[in-house]
């Protein structure tokens, strides 16, 4: 026989609507930082990353764009560790029964 997976109880409707607003949240605010610091925050006539023209950004600019990079790995380091544990976790501390013989 196969051993059975047993399942964690559903939770509640509440609680699952605030997990995915979490989870959008963070998400959305990987993407938000993305575009403020590869576009919004973009010298003249450059696109993407700056390379070579970061001596010629001003440093109020420059400032502003490693001030959204932090936040942006906040924000993704915050979602990596959210999902380990709301997600990842426990799928792994499953509990597997096996039926006698």
């Amino acid at each position: 026989m196969q051993p059975e997976q047993a399942a964690f109880p559903p939770l509640p409707r509440w609680l699952t609507v605030f997990h995915w607003v979490i989870l959008v949240n963070l998400v959305a605010q990987v993407f938000y930082i993305g575009w403020q610091v590869f576009v919004v925050l973009q010298p003249p006539g450059v696109i993407g990353p700056v390379f070579g023209k970061a001596l010629d950004i001003p440093p109020e600019i420059m400032a502003a764009r490693r001030a959204y990079a932090v936040e942006g790995w906040m924000a993704l380091i915050g979602l990596a560790v959210y999902v380990a544990i709301t997600e990842i976790l426990p799928r792994r501390l499953t509990i597997i029964r096996v039926e006698p013989r």
